[in-house]
């Protein structure tokens, strides 16, 4: 399937086609933060709920790096850590983390976290962003701090301790660990992460250079209704997509 534009939702013929879509997205996504570089070692999973299970989603496996992923070695989890489709192992952490965060958003398809240079450097800080760019707006009052820090994340008790914080945002700033955030499809919550990335980026350059200036909350407001929507998103991962899929098709096997 095909899309027309940035901005088309695609609709899907049967659940198979939805979950080789998810799949090929999933895998880009990976690729993309390889590309990034946002590995560290085994850190980092990138998740999508299946379209048939709600208490399933496929991830990266378990030491896979995220240059190296591709539609064929992804694994399919269930809410109870059990691998029920691929040949690798789940990564404990991811399925402490986004087991609890997709049981607790429905609306979440996807989710994604790794271990970012000026992501983790920013969560240090224990604050969130602040409205000074226009993109750094897109998290306007739609992002979170979990403001605690208890080691590598194992239990799922933790991860739903970092559902809860995370609520209905898109965003939350793990404090001392790095950046997870959350979507409707892949490619808008693959988007927010190199988004927020970015803007944790641009804020340490810039309150390190002085003082910044802040956009008018009426105008933040604005401006995140204008780029921070999903459709935004998607719109924004799909030049990425072309790209990387162009660069490596091999991820599609």
């Amino acid at each position: 399937m095909a899309l027309l534009s940035p901005f088309d939702i695609p609709s899907f013929d049967d659940v198979a086609a939805e979950r080789r879509h998810l799949q090929e997205r999933l895998a880009a996504a990976c690729r993309l933060f390889g590309r990034f570089g946002y590995d560290e070692g085994v850190a980092g999973h990138i998740t999508a709920r299946d379209p048939e299970h709600a208490d399933r989603f496929w991830v990266n496996g378990f030491g896979v790096h995220f240059r190296q992923v591709s539609v064929s070695n992804l694994i399919c989890v269930d809410h109870s850590g059990e691998v029920v489709e691929g040949d690798h192992t789940v990564n404990r952490a991811a399925f402490a983390i986004h087991s609890r965060v997709h049981q607790a958003r429905p609306d979440v398809v996807a989710a994604a976290h790794a271990h970012s240079v000026h992501g983790k450097a920013f969560s240090s800080l224990g604050i969130q962003l602040d409205p000074i760019t226009q993109d750094a707006c897109a998290f306007y009052e739609d992002h979170a701090v979990f403001d605690d820090y208890t080691g590598v994340v194992l239990q799922t008790s933790e991860g739903g301790r970092i559902a809860d914080a995370l609520g209905a945002s898109k965003l939350v700033i793990l404090r001392n660990h790095g950046l997870l955030s959350v979507g409707t499809s892949v490619d808008a919550a693959a988007w927010w992460f190199i988004a927020a990335d970015r803007s944790c980026h641009a804020q340490l350059l810039a309150d390190a250079a002085g003082t910044t200036v802040h956009i008018d909350p009426d105008q933040a407001a604005t401006t995140r209704g204008q780029v921070g929507s999903e459709i935004a998103g998607l719109a924004n991962f799909h030049p990425l997509w072309s790209w990387i899929v162009a660069e490596e098709p091999d991820l599609l096997d």
